[in-house]
């Protein structure tokens, strides 16, 4: 066999090895060590699989992953998040569908010092569901916007996904961070906009009684600082330091750790119990997105020695698809992809193959990781899979709350998701001009 097709042998081992169960990690480590033994020998693969071990974890950039995996963990427990969300409240009471725009808002900036969208579709789950439901809104729409409003978290920095995508396609943590700052305003607006539209001309879809503004209970501007003055510390702290060029973005997660530690044990939201389950489950998340970071490491090495990028690239490229032509077919698959396994593993499955072929196609590789990140988080809401669901179902422990009602209600924030990829294939510079700075 030509190296071509050992190469693609192992892509549909791989898939066929996901599809039996086995953990992503082991199939595609166990993958591109076959692939590599098949195609220069034993040792070879056996060397390759130590030099990639050591090159892909010996950065000082990967301390970036457990800081700032610990401080959205601190920012969770410390009541962050629903302060945030009662600051929003307060202002948008008066406004049509006001705590639907309040939780997206409130996602908005919980998202910029958490990074992850698991955190902020269980924190407000328990906040704002509760709240909305109280002023009549249909169960469907409030899980639902909570869901949408959910993936805010990857794609407003900091971000998981963005420090993956970046080791992974080796552009700097910083410009990623930078790029995702301007479609994070884009997709928070068309959210918005997406919630007013339902409640002008579907408001049955929204509303299961008539809304009062009266019910709501009004927080005093003296709160609404108290309550705003951590959110603005640990901004100012993260992003101040990142973008004002004073910190990296590995200083930037320390420091915002440290600062949510702080926050966390004035509010005395911790003990030594908690504050131990807490670093083991950023130990555990930790050393799980490493681990695929490594099988990844592995399998572009093995994929590039196998020349199957170099083939797809000219096949593609060369043919009557042009470069839109494959981004449209690379978005379609990460959306079915997103159907059935995780986001990361999503990133670490696909960018092997599909980074080559853009970086052919002329792609500036910040924006296509932008793309990336937008078409890999509408997974969290599609069924069967949709993380962000089962989340919320898990974290309302609501017997009456079905699985499609949820879907249901995220169904239009899908849709929001799409529109904001439109836009942002249509004008590029909306996530590369921050990024250019």
């Amino acid at each position: 066999m030509s190296p071509v097709e050992i190469g693609w042998i192992a892509i549909a081992a791989l898939v066929v090895l996901i599809l039996l169960g086995m953990r992503i990690a082991v199939a595609m480590l166990t993958v591109s060590f076959v692939g590599v033994a098949l195609i220069r020998g034993d040792t070879v693969a056996i060397r390759m699989m130590a030099q990639v071990a050591n090159d892909s974890l010996e950065e000082y950039l990967f301390a970036v992953v457990p800081l700032f995996v610990l401080m959205g963990l601190l920012v969770t427990v410390s009541g962050v998040g629903r302060d945030t969300f009662d600051v929003f409240q307060s202002l948008m009471r008066r406004v049509l569908a006001g705590l639907g725009l309040a939780t997206v808002f409130a996602n908005a900036v919980f998202a910029s010092i958490t990074g992850i969208s698991i955190a902020s579709a269980t924190v407000f789950s328990r906040i704002a569901v509760p709240e909305m439901r109280r002023h009549g809104y249909s169960r469907s729409f409030a899980t639902g916007v909570v869901a949408g409003s959910s993936v805010l978290g990857m794609l407003i920095p900091p971000s998981l996904l963005m420090i993956v995508y970046a080791v992974l396609a080796e552009q700097s943590v910083g410009r990623m961070f930078l790029a995702g700052i301007g479609p994070g305003i884009v997709l928070s607006l068309v959210f918005c906009v997406t919630i007013l539209a339902m409640a002008r001309w579907r408001r049955s879809l929204v509303f299961e009684a008539a809304p009062d503004a009266a019910r709501f209970e009004v927080i005093g501007f003296g709160q609404i600082v108290r309550k705003a003055i951590p959110i603005l510390v640990l901004m100012t702290v993260v992003l101040g330091g990142l973008y004002g060029g004073f910190l990296n973005p590995t200083e930037a997660g320390a420091a915002g750790a440290f600062g949510a530690l702080v926050i966390a044990m004035l509010r005395r939201s911790l003990n030594r119990r908690s504050f131990w389950n807490l670093l083991v489950e950023t130990g555990q998340i930790t050393v799980s997105v490493l681990l695929l970071i490594l099988a990844a490491t592995f399998f572009s090495r093995m994929l590039a020695l196998s020349g199957v990028p170099r083939e797809l690239a000219e096949t593609l490229l060369g043919g009557g698809l042009g470069p839109h032509g494959f981004l449209l077919i690379y978005i379609l698959l990460i959306v079915a992809l997103g159907c059935l396994i995780d986001s990361i593993s999503i990133m670490l499955i696909i960018l092997p193959v599909a980074l080559p072929v853009a970086e052919a196609a002329g792609f500036d590789l910040i924006w296509f990781g932008v793309i990336t990140v937008i078409a890999v988080e509408i997974g969290l809401l599609t069924p069967p899979f949709g993380l962000s669901v089962y989340t919320i179902k898990s974290a309302m422990d609501d017997a009456d709350l079905k699985v499609g009602e949820i879907f249901r209600g995220a169904a239009p924030f899908v849709l929001a998701m799409l529109v904001t990829l439109a836009i942002i294939v249509a004008a590029p510079p909306i996530a590369t001009w921050l990024a250019m700075l």
